[in-house]
């Protein structure tokens, strides 16, 4: 998981409270740490499951770690541009020339925002773009960045709680990319599906709770996150429409297609991976579907 407790891991700790892995017979442990991490992790057998994005999955097998993605939890990237409402920066194309604040050149938010020049036509040439940190909320206030880019459940939902008159590009909204999702082992995977069904199964059903009843789950998430008060609610909320899904958990073989092309494009991969489509797969979610 990230590195930190937090309530945005709602359907994990639902499921823990209300037992449902504890009903297929599995004692849980949640694991902080970096995504890099769960992915050395759970290639090398040491942790049966980690949350990783579809671009880690993807750069792992390149590198032959022999990791599978077995359900998709975030179905929209989760990703925002965000600006001023006045800069009058409204869609990908308006990006052009502007002061573009990023944490840093790696990871979803640097990815997400080349993939989404990628969709009009740009390049990084085309835009300023500068490595803040984790300060993009203060960078935007203060005029050092034009537009700031970040998780569409955070610094939007901050800066719209201040009050701040601001614009919204959500990357979603303009190419699919595979955000989080459930990894596993492909030994696993192969030798003992029954556990990777089980943990799968028990899972959707606290996203499932979640979606559901978002207040009964932020109230669960104080059980397993110190000193959490009611502030955060509107992070959660904020998440939901991300998780939601017609099949919760499903992937599809075009955002992984894209996600490579965008990977590619950045010079991440040198060369298409071999049989993208081990990558992932979609039986372990049509086998736990109720």
């Amino acid at each position: 998981m990230g590195y930190i407790p937090d309530p945005q891991y709602a359907p994990y700790y639902v499921a823990a409270d209300k037992g449902y892995y504890a009903e297929e017979g599995l004692e849980i442990e949640f694991d902080y740490s970096f995504e890099t991490d769960g992915v050395a992790l759970v290639g090398a057998g040491e942790r049966p499951f980690a949350l990783v994005a579809g671009d880690s999955v993807i750069l792992a097998r390149a590198q032959d770690v022999p990791v599978v993605y077995v359900a998709e939890w975030f179905q929209k990237y989760p990703i925002a541009v965000i600006s001023k409402a006045e800069t009058g920066i409204e869609e990908p194309a308006d990006l052009a020339g502007h002061n573009i604040g990023l944490p840093g050149f790696f990871g979803a938010n640097y990815i997400g925002f080349v993939g989404l020049l990628e969709t009009v036509g740009l390049t990084e040439e085309d835009v300023d773009l500068n490595d803040i940190g984790f300060n993009q909320v203060e960078s935007l206030l203060t005029d050092q960045s034009e537009v700031v880019v970040g998780y569409s459940s955070n610094e939007p939902v901050q800066l719209k709680a201040m009050g701040e008159d601001i614009n919204v590009i959500y990357v979603a909204d303009h190419i699919d990319l595979v955000s989080t999702g459930i990894i596993t082992n492909e030994d696993l995977l192969a030798n003992n599906p029954e556990l990777v069904e089980s943990f799968v199964r028990a899972t959707l059903h606290g996203l499932a709770d979640t979606l559901a009843n978002p207040e009964e789950a932020y109230e669960i998430c104080k059980k397993f996150v110190s000193e959490l008060d009611d502030s955060r609610m509107n992070v959660l909320q904020a998440s939901l429409p991300m998780w939601d899904a017609e099949t919760l958990g499903e992937t599809n073989v075009a955002s992984w297609e894209q996600t490579q092309e965008v990977l590619l494009n950045m010079g991440f991969l040198n060369a298409p991976v071999d049989d993208l489509e081990a990558a992932f797969t979609n039986d372990v979610i049509e086998k736990v579907q109720p």
